[in-house]
């Protein structure tokens, strides 16, 4: 009997180990879509026709078209995998909350913080890939449309920080959990993905100004 329980655990612990790795893997795919994504659509800063080309050769190629559906899917695996250890009954959410106040541990309040981000991203970042995907092809003159009437202007102004926020989070968080990131070392790299964090968001808003001034 004992020895099946300690079997159970074992494979308990294995089948969670396998799930972490997957988390991690699809939180670090999410990462670099959303750097590559951010640049891509700033590409409308060089004008108009740069991304309407770029818009252009990734639905010839059907990389907008395949790779839409599979980001999506992506990213509600990640969040299934990352919902695993998210507290959704009140009295564990106010568990945690008084636990976070005590230690007083700043790697506490971004595991927080970037559970509570997770929450707005999955309503907001579907309706965002929804809109896109549903109305392709993508122009910087529709994008432009889309983001002068005045609720996507505060939809994308709103989300835009919300995101850069999340994933500078889980970059971070990843390198402290892997071990790729060692504790001395947690300061300088938190000071530089604040920095890294910083330098999105302002790209993102430059290109938001850029989008509501652009004549369509």
């Amino acid at each position: 009997m004992a020895i099946d329980t300690r079997a159970a655990v074992l494979t308990t612990e294995s089948a969670s180990a396998y799930l972490d790795w997957l988390q991690m893997l699809t939180g670090a795919g999410l990462i670099l879509f959303m750097w590559s994504h951010m640049l891509l659509v700033a590409s409308v800063n060089l004008g108009a026709n740069a991304m309407n080309t770029l818009a252009r050769f990734l639905e010839d190629t059907y990389m907008a078209q395949v790779g839409g559906p599979f980001i999506g899917a992506t990213f509600l695996m990640h969040f299934v995998l990352a919902a695993r250890k998210v507290p959704f009954r009140v009295e564990d959410q106010s568990s945690i909350w008084k636990h976070s106040k005590r230690l007083k541990h700043s790697d506490t309040w971004l595991w927080l913080i970037q559970a509570f981000t997770a929450m707005i991203i999955l309503i907001m970042g579907s309706i965002h890939m929804w809109t896109i995907l549903t109305d392709l092809p993508i122009t910087a003159a529709k994008s432009a449309a889309r983001i002068q009437d005045g609720f996507w202007l505060v939809f994308y102004l709103i989300l835009l920080p919300i995101v850069e926020i999340h994933v500078g989070i889980g970059f971070y968080r990843i390198g402290v959990k892997w071990g790729l990131i060692k504790r001395k070392g947690r300061k300088n790299f938190k000071r530089f993905e604040n920095i890294l964090t910083g330098v999105f968001i302002l790209i993102g808003l430059v290109t938001i100004i850029r989008f509501v001034t652009l004549t369509v």
